[in-house]
C-alpha cells in the first residue's frame, strides 16, 4: 500500500452509499485527484471537515483498485466566511467549476491552485466586489492555462493605441481604432480605457498585485460582458452557477 502526501483544496463531493462520498481535490503537486472518503458524510466522523468543499487541508491517501481513499486530514482553512454567504458561496462555485474544467489529474498547476486561494481569501474576508474578484479570476485563470488573450498592443498593426482598444472575439485580443485594423473583425467590442487597462493588469499583473485595482459599475460591466463570453468561448461551455444570482 503506497501513501501519498499533498496539500490541497476539496472542488467537488458526491455522494455514495448512505456514510461514504467521493471527493474532487485540487491538490498542489498532483493536479486533481479523486478520493474515496469512508465514514465522511457522518457527522463524527474525522474525516468529515477535511473531505467538505471549500475545505484546504494537508492529506494523507493511500491508493487503492481504481482511486486513492482517504487515511488522515489536517484542516488549514475552512473559508467558513463563504460557507455562511450565499452570494459569496455561489462566487466560490463558478470559480470551482472553472477549475475543474481546466484541471487534469497527475497535472500540476500551482499557479492555478495559487490563484484560487487568493480569490477565496478576497472573497471571504475583504470587501472588493465579488463581481471583479470573479472576473479577475475569470481572465487570469485562462491566461494562466494557455488560453491568454493578446493585450499588449493592436494585434494587426503591432501599435499601442493612445486610448482604447477593441475586443476581438474572433482574433482572441485587442484591436486599434485604425480603420484597416478594426475592419480585421466588425464584430469586435469596442472597450473604454478603463476596460482596456483592467484587462491588461489582469493579464499582466504580478500575482501579489492582482487584485490591486478598482473599477466603475460602467467598466464592470464591460468586463463581465468581455470576460465571461471569452471563458465560455476558449474552453468551449457554459458557466451557468452565477445565473442564480440574477434569479433572486
Amino acid at each position: 500500500m503506497s501513501f501519498l502526501k499533498t496539500r490541497g483544496i476539496v472542488i467537488k463531493e458526491v455522494s455514495t452509499g448512505e456514510a461514504d462520498k467521493i471527493i474532487t481535490i485540487f491538490s498542489s503537486n498532483r493536479g486533481r485527484i479523486s478520493v474515496m472518503v469512508k465514514g465522511g458524510k457522518r457527522p463524527k466522523s474525522k474525516l468529515a471537515a477535511g473531505s467538505q468543499v471549500l475545505c484546504y487541508g494537508e492529506y494523507v491517501l493511500y491508493s487503492g483498485k481504481n482511486l486513492y481513499s482517504m487515511n488522515s486530514c489536517e484542516v488549514l482553512e475552512s473559508f467558513y466566511e463563504i460557507r455562511n454567504d450565499m452570494e459569496k458561496l455561489t462566487y466560490a462555485a463558478h470559480f470551482m467549476d472553472i477549475v475543474l474544467e481546466i484541471v487534469q489529474e497527475n497535472q500540476p498547476a500551482p499557479r492555478l491552485l495559487q490563484l484560487l486561494l487568493n480569490s477565496l481569501h478576497m472573497l471571504a474576508r475583504t470587501e472588493k466586489k465579488p463581481e471583479l474578484i470573479s472576473r479577475i479570476f475569470e481572465m487570469r485563470s485562462l491566461a494562466i492555462s494557455g488560453y491568454a488573450p493578446s493585450i499588449r498592443q493592436c494585434m494587426n498593426c503591432g501599435l499601442v493605441a493612445e486610448k482604447s482598444y477593441s475586443f476581438s472575439f474572433e482574433k482572441c485580443g485587442f484591436l486599434c481604432d485604425r480603420e484597416e485594423c478594426s475592419a480585421q473583425d466588425r464584430l469586435s467590442v469596442l472597450l473604454s480605457s478603463g476596460a482596456s487597462r483592467a484587462i491588461q493588469h489582469i493579464i499582466l499583473a504580478r500575482m501579489d498585485e492582482l487584485f490591486s485595482f478598482g473599477v466603475s459599475e460602467e467598466v464592470l460591466d464591460e468586463l463581465e460582458h468581455i470576460s465571461r463570453k471569452y471563458l465560455s468561448q476558449q474552453l468551449e461551455r457554459s458557466f451557468t452557477k452565477l445565473d442564480f444570482l440574477k434569479s433572486i
